[in-house]
């Protein structure tokens, strides 16, 4: 069971990095970021680190994510602002 959902986990993984790559907004790369976070969190579980399980989810998917939302909003991607809009496109 355990090697089913380690591999169902890691094709989700690599899955999610195209994702990241293909996506068409700032937003959406950021949500998929992490959500890849949340992954790895999971795998980290499954491999029974707790501490690493911990690290990740503290820093990848909360201090990471906060900084990418953050510098989004400073270039006004996620404001609406006139002069904003989003980048990527």
């Amino acid at each position: 069971m355990t090697d089913a959902m380690m591999t169902g986990l890691l094709i989700l993984l690599l899955v999610n990095a195209v994702l990241v790559v293909c996506a068409r907004s700032l937003l959406a790369a950021c949500l998929i970021f992490m959500v890849q976070s949340l992954i790895m969190v999971l795998i980290w579980i499954l491999l029974r680190a707790p501490d690493l399980a911990v690290t990740e989810a503290a820093v990848g998917s909360g201090i990471s994510s906060l900084l990418f939302f953050l510098a989004l909003k400073r270039i006004r991607a996620l404001g609406g602002g006139k002069e904003g809009g989003d980048h990527a496109k």
